[in-house]
């Protein structure tokens, strides 16, 4: 009987899954560990993407159509900032940057990042745990043809337009942790590697020190959702940076990245040939439909997904 359940997350995609485990599975016995590697400051504001994200998802408030920011928010300030010649090509709704001032005032009087990400989680009434991947500075850095280029740069003000060379993740050498991951990763039941990109989402989390080693060594069974169907990513470049690096752009070239991390690995009906290349891997493999197109979608996908790991013995 699974307890307890650790996320790894990051994106849109993610977001959605953890709405649908969330209705499928008690919620206050969930602990999601987002990525903060596409974390920047702008306009004077410390943004938490992946945390906003996940956070506004869950507790029922963000955008449907965006999969970010609040749903019916207003851009009063960006179109004055506009006026005043301020570069706005990060859009921010006039709630959403609220919850950056906070943030920003919070970290400027000492507090971190985990318990400023506390405070919102409650204000807004969310009952899974959410902790960031760590409470020090990472940033994922983007190798293209024309230099190095900040996360959010290469994806939000450039439209993932520009040809991958390699990605990194800057600082994450030297950071820790955040307090409450590798101890929440030792007790759980279940991990789950969420639907997001394997490169840019999860990648940034598995760098930290400790994290990588403390899933090793982790008493509950690890699966993942893959992110693309028939070679195609849903949303974002996932296919294409995959392409760029000379992987292979299928559910099995994501189930590479994850090899000596999974136990079970949940793909599409539309990929089952694939079944048996990614077995070989040494992973579990179910096959079902991983479409997130409907709230009942989401909660059929997290159902399968926690019945794989359920069925797996270590």
């Amino acid at each position: 009987m699974v307890s307890s359940v650790v996320c790894l997350a990051g994106g849109v995609g993610a977001a959605k899954f953890l709405d649908g485990l969330a209705h499928y599975h008690p919620p206050e016995r969930i602990t999601v560990v987002v990525n903060t590697g596409d974390d920047l400051e702008y306009l004077g504001s410390h943004i938490s993407p992946d945390i906003d994200i996940v956070t506004y998802t869950l507790a029922g408030v963000v955008d449907p159509d965006r999969g970010w920011g609040f749903k019916s928010d207003t851009y009063h300030c960006m179109e004055q900032l506009e006026r005043y010649g301020a570069e706005t090509w990060f859009r921010i709704g006039d709630a959403d940057f609220a919850t950056h001032l906070l943030r920003s005032a919070y970290l400027q009087q000492g507090f971190t990042l985990s318990e400023v990400t506390e405070r919102i989680r409650n204000a807004l009434e969310v009952k899974v745990r959410i902790l960031p991947m760590s409470d020090d500075r990472v940033a994922t850095k983007i190798k293209t043809p024309e230099g190095l280029l900040d996360f959010q740069e290469y994806f939000v003000k450039r439209k993932f337009s520009d040809r991958v060379e390699d990605v990194t993740y800057e600082g994450a050498d030297h950071a820790t942790p955040a307090d409450g991951v590798l101890d929440a990763v030792k007790k759980s039941d279940v991990i789950i590697l969420c639907p997001s990109n394997p490169i840019l989402s999860i990648g940034p989390i598995l760098a930290i020190p400790g994290i990588r080693e403390g899933l090793a060594k982790a008493r509950g069974r690890i699966v993942g959702v893959t992110p693309i169907i028939a070679g195609k990513s849903l949303k974002g470049p996932l296919d294409r940076i995959m392409q760029n690096l000379g992987l292979d752009v299928s559910s099995y070239g994501v189930a590479q990245l994850y090899k000596g991390v999974l136990d079970g690995f949940v793909i599409d009906e539309a990929d089952k040939a694939l079944t048996s290349k990614i077995a070989a891997l040494g992973i579990h493999v179910r096959q079902t439909n991983t479409l997130m197109d409907s709230p009942e979608a989401r909660v059929r996908l997290a159902r399968e997904t926690v019945s794989l790991a359920e069925g797996i013995r270590k």
